[in-house]
């Protein structure tokens, strides 16, 4: 690429007869470099900026890829999270229905001994109902046997 300087330098062999006058081209030239000046130093500036936006851009890609790899994880995270708080949760159930049924069959066991010492204590009651029965009318017996001696 030509630059301003090269533009500046440019030097031109002169003619005696029907050349160019020196004095025109030289200030087409000024104009020229003036104007190549102005234009290269854009190109130059929008290349820089083009450079910039570009790494700017690079550097954004990088942080968008991070941004949804993180997403990502903290999705998987959280159906993680989500599950295990599921089987913690369906644990403590199972161990309340199984904590819950053992007492059931503890209550119900201590019933059937209560019902059986109740039992018990029934016959005890009937036996000893039956022994005094058997003692009263044995000491009635007795009596009469008394009453009739002393008749």
């Amino acid at each position: 690429m030509i630059t301003p300087l090269d533009i500046e330098n440019k030097r031109f062999a002169k003619q005696m007869m029907n050349g160019y006058n020196v004095e025109e081209v030289d200030d087409f030239l000024d104009e020229l470099t003036e104007d190549y000046s102005k234009n290269y130093k854009e190109v130059t500036e929008l290349r820089n900026r083009v450079e910039e936006l570009n790494n700017s851009l690079v550097q954004y890609k990088a942080i968008e890829s991070t941004l949804q790899n993180t997403l990502v994880m903290a999705q998987t995270t959280a159906e993680e999270v989500k599950n295990v708080a599921k089987q913690k949760a369906d644990q403590i159930v199972e161990e309340a229905k199984a904590s819950a049924q053992k007492q059931v069959d503890d209550l119900n066991n201590e019933i059937v001994q209560k019902q059986k010492e109740v039992d018990d204590i029934k016959k005890q009651f009937d036996i000893y109902k039956a022994k005094m029965e058997s003692l009263l009318i044995s000491q009635l017996e007795l009596l009469k046997e008394v009453n009739k001696n002393d008749e």
